[in-house]
Formats: structure tokens, C-alpha cells, sequence
């Protein structure tokens, strides 16, 4: 819980000086009572003393009073609500190295599994395009609230040669720039999340897209898929390789890292479907949905009416008088 005027708690000093005036009187009260006690007509007058009660009341009316201050001072505790502006480009590697086993069934089935899933749990207010990236980059789909085409974009991912990160990263920008206005004077928030298991081979360097998206104010948060054992099978028909010939295909990870890390972007690694789930999951998580504020000042006034009632209550029934 935070409080959102916490210098009006000030105002519980008042609160603690009635509670040391309310114990010096007690202690006043004592004294009078041990003279009173001397006399031989103590019994008569005061044959049963009212304990602990007599305290109750008070005790309970500086609570009501501790906590009407507190209301005074707007408490507030955090939630998190869906985001009703921003938008999200998914780019997805399609290099061959993508046909790599190590990741059941293979990294792009895996990917486009997973990446279905983070966009089914999206919510529904924010834009979402698709950007798929080998030799070369292309919108798939460029930014809507309409999830079936972005899913049917995903499903129908096909392999192709080489890598391009950077430009990924620049088609992914062109693709923000272009996403529907609504109406705000200011530029609602983007990201992009990009998935790919390796290095940049062609096209324009990762460092131009990195100065790119940060003069954007467009954080890249990247995903590392794969393992270090990952191999593809690959016969290249302008060479005399042997056919079926192994190749290893490793997952780069410091690439990926260095874009996150230079865009203001979250890094991660995934070895498995399920990793990979648990990655687009926090992804979603800090994308589609904002912490906020909420106001509970209603909280502590009624909890606050409600002791002053039963400080009320408690000195009528054993004193028969208000507090």
C-alpha cells in the first residue's frame, strides 16, 4: 500500500496527543480514586469497578480516528490493468537454421507455438503486427486488434536463407510508424519482441537498427531460441558437399543480448517450448498490462465509521453515555 499525500499524516499527531491526555487523566483519575479509596463509604458508593471496559471505548475511538487519518491521506495499492494504448511487433527468424531438432518439434514449430499463445493472452485493446525475417524482412501483418490474421501469419511462417536482424528491426520501425492513430497528441508506447537463434549474415548492421530503434524510443526485447547442439541437414547444390551433411547450427546469444541491452529491451533464452512459453509470458506480462495506483480511501472511512460506531456502542451498553 502506498499513500498518495502521506504529509497529511501530520495529523496523527493530534491523534497521539488525546491519547497522552487520555492517559494522564486516567493516571489523574487513579490518584483520586486511592484518597477516595480511604474512605469508609468507598464500598458502598463504587461496590464494583468497571475493569478494563472503561477503557475500551476511548481505545477504539483514537483507532477510528488513527485510521480516518489515513484515509486522509489517500491510500492507494497497486494493480495491474491491460494497457489501453500500445503497440507490439512479433518478429520471428525464419532462417533454415530454424529446422533445427534440438528444440521438440523443431525451433520454428516451437516458435510459432509459442508465439500464437503470447498473442492469444494479449489483450485485446493493444495493436499487434508480424514481422518474419531471413535473407530479408517483411510485414506480415501490420499492426491491428484483429488477432486472426496475426495467428494466421504465424501459422503459415515458411524457412528461407540467411539472417537479417537489422533489418528486422527496420522493417518492425516502418511497421510502428504505420500502426493506426487514436487519436492521442502523444505517441502511444511500442515494442518490439524479436525471436531469432542467431547472428546477422546480410543486410544492414544490427548497430544501425539498435541507433535506429533507440532515436524511435522503441525498446527491442529479444529471445535467444535453441541450444548449443542444435544442427540442420542442409545439401548445397552449388557445391560438391557430401549430401545430408550435418551442420551446426548454435543458438547466439550475445548478439540478441546487446540489442536488448542497447534499446532499453529485456533479453532471454529459451532451450525448450515450455522455456520459450514462460519468456513470452513475463514478455506479456510487462507489455500488455501497467501497474497502477487505485485509490482505496473508501477502505479506511467506512473502516473508520464503523469503530467510531463501536466505540459508541461499547460506552452506551456498560456506561450508558457517549464517549
Amino acid at each position: 500500500m502506498t499513500l498518495l499525500t502521506p504529509w497529511r499524516l501530520v495529523f496523527l499527531a493530534a491523534v497521539a496527543a488525546l491519547a497522552l491526555l487520555y492517559v494522564l487523566m486516567q493516571r489523574r483519575r487513579r490518584t483520586y480514586a486511592l484518597r477516595f479509596a480511604a474512605s469508609d463509604l468507598f464500598d458502598s458508593v463504587a461496590p464494583q469497578s468497571p475493569g478494563f471496559r472503561r477503557h475500551v471505548p476511548a481505545t477504539v475511538f483514537l483507532v477510528a480516528l488513527a485510521t480516518l487519518v489515513v484515509a486522509f491521506a489517500q491510500p492507494a495499492r497497486q494493480i495491474r490493468v491491460p494497457r489501453e494504448r500500445a503497440t507490439v511487433i512479433v518478429a520471428i527468424d525464419v532462417s533454415l537454421s530454424m529446422q533445427a531438432t534440438d528444440v521438440d518439434p523443431d525451433r520454428l514449430q516451437a516458435a510459432q507455438e509459442a508465439a500464437i499463445r503470447f498473442v492469444e493472452e494479449l489483450p485485446p485493446t493493444l495493436n499487434v503486427g508480424v514481422v518474419s525475417f531471413a535473407g530479408t524482412a517483411a510485414v506480415l501483418v501490420s499492426p491491428t486488434r484483429d488477432r486472426l490474421p496475426v495467428q494466421n501469419a504465424i501459422e503459415n511462417l515458411r524457412l528461407a536463407e540467411s539472417t537479417a536482424i537489422g533489418e528486422a528491426i527496420f522493417t518492425s520501425l516502418d511497421a510502428l510508424a504505420n500502426a493506426p492513430a487514436d487519436g492521442s497528441d502523444e505517441l502511444p508506447p511500442a515494442r518490439i519482441v524479436l525471436l531469432s537463434d542467431g547472428e546477422t549474415t546480410v543486410g544492414r548492421p544490427d548497430g544501425a537498427a539498435v541507433a535506429a530503434a533507440r532515436e524511435a524510443g522503441v525498446p527491442v526485447s529479444t529471445i535467444a531460441f535453441g541450444t548449443a547442439d542444435g544442427t540442420i541437414v542442409y545439401d548445397d547444390p552449388t557445391t560438391e558437399q557430401v549430401e545430408n551433411q550435418r551442420i551446426p547450427v548454435p543458438v547466439g546469444e550475445d548478439n540478441l543480448q546487446a540489442i536488448a541491452d542497447d534499446t532499453g529491451g529485456a533479453f532471454f533464452s529459451a532451450a525448450s517450448l515450455e522455456e520459450l512459453e514462460a519468456v513470452y509470458t513475463d514478455i506479456g506480462s510487462a507489455v500488455g498490462f501497467e501497474t497502477i495506483d487505485r485509490e482505496i480511501t473508501d477502505w479506511f472511512v467506512a473502516g473508520g465509521l464503523v469503530l467510531l460506531a463501536l466505540a459508541a456502542g461499547f460506552s452506551l451498553v456498560w456506561f450508558q453515555r457517549l464517549p
